[in-house]
């Protein structure tokens, strides 16, 4: 399988960043959550400008994908342009022109709510009850956005990762 962009999505504390980690130790390539990187760079934050952070965020996911094009194998992303564009859609903040046509991914896995994983950080500030919209708001938005998410099992990593592996060696199968 090659060049395959696989996206990450759903629930805050879901397990997305741990899932990544443990694909990224069995050798896949993959790119962290662009929204860390904004408030680690400084950029607005989403406690204090929540239109400019998804704007941030959806122009790093472009470029993220950009540099993701050239890969020889499956890529996972840990969010992107798709957590973006719907966030900025649910405050009816102006989109810019056609990200979604520029920024797809071959596959998204949508991670649920699961309340003994969720916790806040310097960088994750919002409760659980915000986590749980966000999961239904992109749990709805996928579809609308032409995706057909698989909803990861809540499951310990190493057999979320193993699941992860032999659902891409289906997709792969003639």
């Amino acid at each position: 399988m090659s060049g395959k962009l696989i996206l990450l999505t759903g629930c805050s504390g879901g397990g997305k960043s741990t899932l990544l980690a443990a694909l990224a130790g069995r050798g896949f390539a993959t790119v962290e959550e662009p929204g860390r990187r904004v408030i680690r760079a400084g950029g607005p934050t989403p406690w204090d400008d929540l239109p400019g952070f998804l704007r941030a965020c959806l122009d790093l996911a472009e470029a993220d994908l950009a540099r993701a094009a050239g890969y020889a194998g499956p890529v996972f992303f840990d969010r992107g342009a798709i957590d973006a564009v719907s966030g900025l859609d649910e405050l009816g903040a102006p989109v810019p022109a056609a990200p979604l046509s520029r920024c797809r991914y071959d596959a998204a896995l949508l991670a649920p709510p699961w309340p003994e994983l969720f916790g806040q950080d310097a960088e994750r500030r919002h409760g659980w009850d915000a986590a749980v919209a966000e999961y239904d708001r992109l749990a709805r938005d996928l579809p609308r956005y032409g995706y057909a998410p698989r909803l990861l099992p809540r499951a310990p990593v190493a057999e979320r990762a193993d699941w992860v592996e032999a659902w891409l060696q289906d997709r792969a199968a003639p």
